[in-house]
């Protein structure tokens, strides 16, 4: 699935912590796969001041998401949407996994 920077730093955000073992290697898959590398980190000039995150360009990345880890995430933004916390920052995110046609499984 396509993602940009912001969708990449949200989901870093609303993913669980824990878990079982199962599910927390499928995170620790999923997170390393979000995660910015150096090169990007220099292209996008992403930094971070008193924890804020910036950057200057955005690009989309497409991260392999599998079926369980699709589950994982879904269960995540449906918390948010139930604990009424979907904002502008989020919205995507429920647009591409919960309610848009981008919900295809890789």
């Amino acid at each position: 699935m396509k993602l940009n920077v912001l969708e990449r730093i949200t989901l870093l955000q609303v993913l669980p912590t824990e878990g079982s073992y199962i599910t927390f290697k499928l995170l620790m898959d999923l997170k390393s796969a979000l995660a910015f590398n150096e090169k990007e980190i220099k292209d996008f000039s992403i930094s971070e001041k008193e924890g804020r995150i910036t950057w200057k360009k955005s690009e989309e990345k497409d991260v392999e998401i599998g079926e369980k880890t699709r589950e994982i995430i879904e269960v995540a933004l449906k918390k948010l949407d139930e604990s009424g916390k979907v904002n502008e920052q989020n919205i995507t995110l429920f647009e591409k996994f919960i309610y848009g046609t981008n919900s295809k499984i890789t």
